[in-house]
C-alpha cells in the first residue's frame, strides 16, 4: 500500500522535526522568543486552575520560561545591534 521512502542521509530516523539549515540567528531567535512566550500563556492559563503545590510547580516552570525568555531576547538585541 504504502511504499516507504528512504531517508535523507543526513537526518536521524528518529527525528520528527528538524530545523531548516542555513536559518539566520536572528530568525531562529525571534522564533524562540515568541514560543517561549506562547509557552509562557499556557503555563500561566494553567496555573490559575490549579491549588496549593501543583500550582507552585506551575509558577516554578513558567519562571523558568521567563527566564529563557529574557535570554534570547537579550540574544536577539546582541545581534540586531551588529
Amino acid at each position: 500500500m504504502f511504499k516507504p521512502t528512504p531517508n535523507p542521509p543526513d537526518t536521524d530516523p528518529g527525528q520528527l522535526f528538524t530545523v531548516a539549515h542555513g536559518v539566520d540567528t536572528e530568525t531562529l531567535l525571534a522564533n524562540l522568543s515568541e514560543t517561549l512566550a506562547s509557552a509562557n500563556a499556557m503555563v500561566s492559563d494553567l496555573a490559575f486552575d490549579q491549588e496549593g503545590p501543583r500550582r507552585h510547580i506551575i509558577l516554578g516552570i513558567q519562571q523558568l520560561i521567563e527566564l529563557g525568555a529574557l535570554l534570547a531576547n537579550r540574544a536577539l538585541d546582541n545581534v540586531e545591534a551588529r
